[in-house]
């Protein structure tokens, strides 16, 4: 059965799911038991049972069993290198971002009065 998701209408506890039937695919695909797993990556055998059944686990045993499962590099795909953009250093003359600035809107072109603060308890 082909599992497929739609990333950008899924909750987090649907995509959740999927990664854990997706590392359970795998790791039968590698002819590897749960208990084989548990060993290589160095949890128990418990924590790969709850993996399987979509149940939460921590970030860094996720990251010890990809690498168990000698995936670790598909995380360069996760997250990829926020540096490496090519577009937006022609744009800003080579000049890296050093903070984030959110885009101000100023749909309220009213013109202010005295009492009108937000917050202004009368």
């Amino acid at each position: 059965m082909l599992n497929k998701i739609d990333f950008s209408i899924a909750t987090s506890d649907q995509i959740e799911g999927f990664l854990c039937s997706q590392l359970k695919n795998l790791r039968l695909t590698r002819n590897f038991t749960q208990a084989q797993l548990a060993k290589e990556s160095g949890v128990a055998i418990g924590t790969i049972r709850r993996l399987e059944e979509g149940k939460s686990i921590s970030l860094n045993t996720f990251i010890r069993i990809l690498m168990a499962l000698d995936l670790q590099e598909n995380l360069e795909t996760l997250l990829p290198d926020p540096t490496i953009r090519p577009i937006e250093r022609v744009n800003t003359g080579g000049s890296e971002r050093k903070r984030a600035r959110p885009i101000r809107s100023d749909t309220d072109n009213s013109p202010w009065v005295w009492g009108d603060e937000s917050g202004d308890k009368k």
